[in-house]
């Protein structure tokens, strides 16, 4: 391995890449510690405490490589970019000219990549002012004190609004010089750099309440954990294949991963499963009455803060369940078929055509039954450990709220991902530079 690193340093332009994509990765950071203007910035210690109490904003922040700490210029991150291209994926289902542009190659996806552009505006413009409003009602210090004058919207909310957004296409930017100049996938990296760096204050946490024990246990648990992710990453089922041509078959294979959906459902279900409660503490604050008592239900049993077995079962269904819609969107096994088909193959005992559609849609499902059902197993992760410890008494819990992983079970997806292909640009890089010494 030392050897292999070594090797990579000594090979000039891949070092010059590294270098570039850390250097973008310090801007990042940089921005990620302006806040914005008009923000109270005398409170933000007591409002970085407050928030880091709130689990599912905390965590929301995290994957999605925003600013929330210091209620920053990038305060939303990447997220309305990754909503744009949720909607563009969605709509080039339903809309004929963008399944068309779909078909066209690097032209039409960059067509489609300028459409998600445009999208990500105003759809930064509008979150913006709801994560406004939503940070000083429930992580604010009161209405005596707020975080940011919510009042003024002209004088205040308005240009922090267009702060934000700026900030978000900044690091869609920097993403791309990343993408282009750098190492790996621009706004997987600066996700990637957002997840990890909460690691070590999560680290000190434990060491701070010297549970020694759980740190221990945690760290052989996350590694075991990033093993059998990379498994399922990597894993994919053959469909086997034969090619008639030139009057000889040829034989080969369709790759179908067992983790096709990626992180797409997990970020479906957390932005699902955080509206419940937060509504609910709206409710429960400004209303009273039967409102007042739905806002209470909701808060006790769809919050993050405290969840129950009603939270986990629709957490857990939530993320299987998006798994299953993302996958029948992205995949679609009728035009597989049909390009198989106009290839000459066919898949050993199917017919061409519609029968090996409807096969390949089997394999699809039963595969992402596992693939989902593991999804929704490591999001859910940490609350199923924290309800066992409450249950059996196996660890000390001074100190933190619940069990997770030394990054949360859904960080651990991304990081697994962006590091898998960062090591496969790396090695293709490696291979056409060793080719090139030939010429």
């Amino acid at each position: 391995m030392i050897a292999s690193v070594k090797k990579i340093w000594a090979t000039e332009h891949i070092r010059k890449k590294i270098l570039f994509t850390l250097g973008i990765i310090a801007v990042y950071k940089l921005l990620s510690a302006i806040p914005v203007p008009g923000v109270n910035v005398g409170l933000l210690e007591l409002y970085t405490e407050k928030l880091n109490a709130n689990t599912q904003l905390a965590f929301f922040g995290s994957i999605m490589g925003g600013g929330l700490e210091s209620f920053s210029i990038i305060l939303m991150g990447l997220a309305p970019y990754i909503n744009a291209t949720i909607i563009i994926q969605l709509l080039a289902v339903i809309i004929p000219s963008l399944e068309s542009l779909k078909k066209e190659g690097e032209q039409g996806q960059k067509k489609l990549n300028n459409y998600t552009r445009y999208l990500t505006v105003p759809l930064a413009l509008a979150q913006s002012y709801g994560m406004i409003y939503l940070l000083n009602t429930l992580v604010g210090t009161g209405t005596a004190t707020p975080i940011i004058d919510t009042k003024d919207f002209l004088g205040t909310v308005l240009p922090a609004m267009i702060f934000i957004t700026s900030g978000t296409m900044i690091l869609l930017w920097l993403g791309d010089l990343i993408t282009e100049s750098g190492i790996g996938n621009g706004t997987s990296i600066i996700i990637f750099a957002g997840v990890l760096a909460g690691v070590p204050q999560h680290i000190l946490g434990y060491i701070n309440a010297q549970n020694y024990t759980l740190l221990a246990f945690l760290t052989l648990l996350t590694v075991a954990v990033i093993y059998v992710i990379v498994k399922f990453t990597e894993g994919y089922r053959k469909v086997p294949l034969i090619y008639t041509r030139t009057g000889r078959d040829e034989r080969s294979y369709f790759p179908i991963r067992v983790n096709q959906a990626g992180m797409v459902p997990i970020i479906f279900a957390v932005a699902l499963i955080t509206f419940p409660s937060l509504i609910g503490q709206i409710m429960a604050r400004r209303s009273s009455g039967r409102v007042q008592d739905i806002g209470n239900w909701l808060v006790a049993n769809l919050s993050m803060q405290n969840p129950g077995w009603i939270y986990i079962a629709v957490y857990a269904l939530l993320v299987l369940g998006f798994a299953f819609f993302y996958v029948s969107i992205t995949f679609n096994t009728k035009e597989v078929a049909e390009n198989i088909q106009k290839r000459g193959g066919y898949i050993p005992g199917v017919r061409p055509g519609t029968e090996t559609a409807t096969f390949l849609q089997k394999v699809s499902d039963r595969l992402n039954f596992f693939g989902g059902g593991f999804l929704a197993l490591i999001a859910v992760f940490p609350y199923l450990m924290t309800k066992i410890n409450d249950q059996f008494g196996l660890f000390d819990m001074a100190g933190t709220s619940k069990i997770d992983f030394l990054i949360s079970g859904a960080g651990l997806i991304i990081v697994v991902g962006v590091i898998l292909d960062i090591i496969r640009r790396i090695d293709t890089d490696m291979k056409s530079f060793d080719y090139k010494k030939f010429h």
